[in-house]
């Protein structure tokens, strides 16, 4: 399977001649191109940096074929289309274009206590890719490449290597990290290999590697 990474927390998953794309979201220049080459989307939560309603809504009336699988308040902005979007909690499995997808977390990460507690799902997907979205939710499975989030009003570095050393993944790939010049992306690099004992990889915007 090859992973690409995209602009902040846009991840492509692709094999044999199937995709999947994670949180196509308005941060990322051409989620529409993404989403265009594929069959299948999954979002973690509402947020305009993982979910452009308007790209997946006009995609879906354009792609008889794509379907959309999110939590219940993205689900609801989208509408139904003719089942093509299905809401997903905790708990739940299914197949999207031949990956196996397990639904995980359901809470998003505390950005300040004044702010109410929003909903954001993760997907562990074939069993050895994780992305957690805005969380540092982690699974009671196995995971073989941890997607790490390092930027954004929630993000922190004592609490994504707690997050790295709990998942114990064989890999770490950094995601989320659009908040964050070179040199910080260096720094989190730095500080979370040391700390963890696993590397902590950065991919350019475009960048793949086999998973």
């Amino acid at each position: 399977m090859e992973l690409t990474k995209y602009t902040h927390a846009t991840v492509v998953l692709s094999k044999d001649d199937t995709s999947l794309v994670i949180d196509p979201g308005a941060y990322t220049p051409n989620s529409a191109d993404l989403v265009a080459g594929t069959t299948a989307v999954l979002v973690t939560h509402d947020h305009p940096d993982h979910f452009d309603a308007s790209i997946l809504t006009a995609a879906l009336d354009a792609q008889p074929e794509l379907r959309v699988w999110a939590p219940a308040s993205v689900a609801a902005e989208l509408g139904g289309h003719d089942g093509r979007v299905t809401t997903v909690a905790p708990g739940d499995t299914f197949e999207a274009a031949g990956f196996a997808v397990q639904v995980v977390g359901g809470d998003h990460a505390v950005i300040h206590a004044d702010i109410p507690l929003m909903s954001n799902v993760g997907y562990v997907v074939d069993g050895a890719v994780y992305h957690p979205g805005d969380s540092y939710f982690v699974p009671d499975v196995a995971v073989e490449t941890l997607l790490a989030p390092t930027s954004g009003p929630w993000a922190k570095l004592g609490e994504l290597v707690d997050f790295v050393r709990a998942v114990h993944p064989t890999r770490a790939v950094q995601i989320h990290d659009l908040m964050l010049s070179d040199a910080g992306r260096g720094s989190f690099a730095q500080f979370t290999g040391q700390l963890t004992g696993t590397e902590l990889v950065t991919l350019a915007d475009g960048e793949s590697v086999t998973v």
